[in-house]
């Protein structure tokens, strides 16, 4: 129940209503005995600024932000960490003394992510699908985790070719170094020998669940050793399902969602997040 003393954090999307994440956190606040609560904003683009104005107005502690604000809602933010500048995007709001600070916690959640599904990129050639805010972070754990080059689809050739520039500006800001990356023209595709492949791109999430941002009829690169795809709702796409008929091992995007919402978690308020409570609330057990 929300109370007049309940601290408020909450979800600024477009939309929202498929997130995981009020389960995730509330249940995390339930099991600490916290007087916490979290609730799906659903927030239109032209909406945005009047949005962060409203919550700041209303003493919100807290917020994640998600598509298609991450990188919209940095000029109405008072600062923004090192890694979010880095990558240009935001995922995570803390409130700190009054000013709205802006975080990135989607890096570190998928690089937990991915050590969990024990796939490494070191050294590796890896295709990545997208370049938006989900694309920004997937690129630099690929550039932590040491990957030898990376193939970059996205429908607009351009809008690829504009976020591989900013990023090779903005990295050494964090200390990070874009491997070499090889924008695709749509309709290329990568070589045999690539390892991994990661889906950045809301292409077959609910309810479009029938869509795959790799065509169905297309094999899969020769050698691929996971496919990674960042949607977790349905919790098996249609990538994950053309993947596993072919043999390869896929995974969605619980794990990132967990992790980077542990992460999150800790630095609302300030405590170590439930894990093992989180998880079980995100596969509804």
């Amino acid at each position: 129940m929300i109370r007049g003393t309940t601290r408020l954090v909450g979800l600024l999307g477009w939309p929202v209503a498929h997130s995981r994440s009020p389960q995730m956190h509330n249940a995390a606040f339930a099991a600490l005995g916290l007087d916490w609560a979290y609730v799906p904003l659903p927030v239109a683009p032209p909406d945005l600024e009047a949005a962060v104005r409203g919550l700041r107005a209303m003493g919100f502690v807290g917020a994640n932000v998600t598509v298609p604000h991450k990188t919209a809602v940095i000029p109405h933010l008072d600062e923004i960490s090192s890694i979010a500048r880095a990558i240009g995007a935001v995922n995570t709001v803390r409130v700190v003394e009054g000013r709205w600070i802006g975080e990135n916690t989607d890096v570190e959640g998928f690089r937990r992510a991915l050590a969990e599904t024990g796939l490494s990129v070191r050294g590796q050639a890896v295709v990545v699908l997208g370049a938006g805010g989900g694309a920004r972070a997937v690129l630099a754990v690929l550039a932590m985790e040491g990957a030898k080059e990376i193939f970059l689809m996205n429908r607009s050739y351009e809008r690829a070719a504009r976020l591989v520039a900013e990023l090779s500006e903005t990295f050494p800001q964090a200390g990070l170094r874009l491997p070499p990356v090889h924008v695709l023209r749509p309709g290329e595709f990568p070589p045999e020998g690539v390892a991994v492949l990661i889906n950045a791109t809301p292409v077959g999430m609910a309810p479009a669940i029938e869509a795959s941002p790799w065509p169905p009829e297309r094999p899969f690169p020769w050698g691929l050793q996971g496919v990674i795809d960042l949607i977790y709702e349905p919790p098996r796409t249609r990538l994950m399902a053309l993947a596993e008929a072919e043999g390869i091992p896929a995974f969605n995007g619980l794990g990132m969602l967990l992790h980077q919402g542990a992460i999150a978690f800790t630095l609302w308020t300030g405590l170590e997040a439930p894990l093992e409570v989180m998880r079980a609330a995100l596969s509804g057990s």
